[in-house]
């Protein structure tokens, strides 16, 4: 394939939903927006036809609903990622569940997305995640800011309050900026470091905070009051 036709190649999208309706109302939104072409290679209500699906058509991108009525999403999306070889799982849901969504990050999502967002903010964040981004949708970050501040202060667990004691003045500032929605280049730029340092910085952050990707540590972040949520 030469550059030009990989430049305008179709992002290929699975989308796994229990409800035929949801489906075909994200099919419709997907490709009949203005922007990067979305081709829609199939549709899956449940587990089996999902794994049937990504395995056959090995997708860019899996929009997958974490309720699949009597099946768990969460259960399926590490079988999905088994399946293909190079598919990025977007997740689709209309719960705040922050241990849910940690879960999912840590299974190895790479978007996060709430059932009631925009249609332009669901194509942008196909199109980031196919791009290889991460995105987390704003409005689930608000309610995460409003999740944390219903905790009362002795809600948070001493382990999580002792880990959180021991980061670094400058490990807290590469936090911030994560949930900024900064690039590991932009970090460097901005703190006037290496690219090399900062992967340092994320390496004893993942290890300190016992998190595996940076979705997660988003997530844990916004959970925490380690970032602040973009306006």
């Amino acid at each position: 394939m030469t550059d030009a036709s990989a430049a305008t190649a179709a992002i290929r999208v699975l989308l796994v939903d229990d409800h035929e309706l949801v489906r075909r109302g994200l099919r419709l939104i997907l490709e009949g927006q203005e922007g990067p072409r979305v081709q829609v290679v199939g549709e899956a209500g449940g587990a089996a036809r999902a794994l049937e699906l990504a395995e056959r058509e090995q997708p860019d991108i899996i929009l997958l609903d974490l309720d699949l009525g009597g099946e768990d999403g969460l259960d399926l999306l590490p079988r999905l990622l088994d399946a293909t070889a190079r598919s990025r799982v977007i997740v689709l849901t209309g719960a705040t569940d922050p241990e849910a969504l940690r879960r999912a990050a840590l299974d190895g999502a790479m978007g996060i997305i709430i059932k009631d967002m925009s249609h332009a903010l669901l194509l942008k964040a196909v199109e980031k995640v196919h791009e290889g981004e991460i995105w987390i949708d704003r409005a689930l970050m608000g309610r995460l800011q409003e999740e944390k501040r219903r905790r009362r202060p002795g809600q948070l667990p001493d382990p999580e309050g002792a880990k959180i004691a021991k980061l670094t003045q400058r490990q807290r500032e590469v936090i911030a900026q994560i949930g900024e929605g900064l690039t590991n280049k932009e970090i460097a730029s901005r703190l006037g470091v290496s690219e090399t340092t900062v992967r340092h910085h994320l390496t004893a952050i993942f290890t300190q905070l016992e998190l595996s990707n940076r979705l997660e540590l988003i997530i844990y972040a916004y959970r925490h009051g380690l970032a602040t949520p973009p306006k």
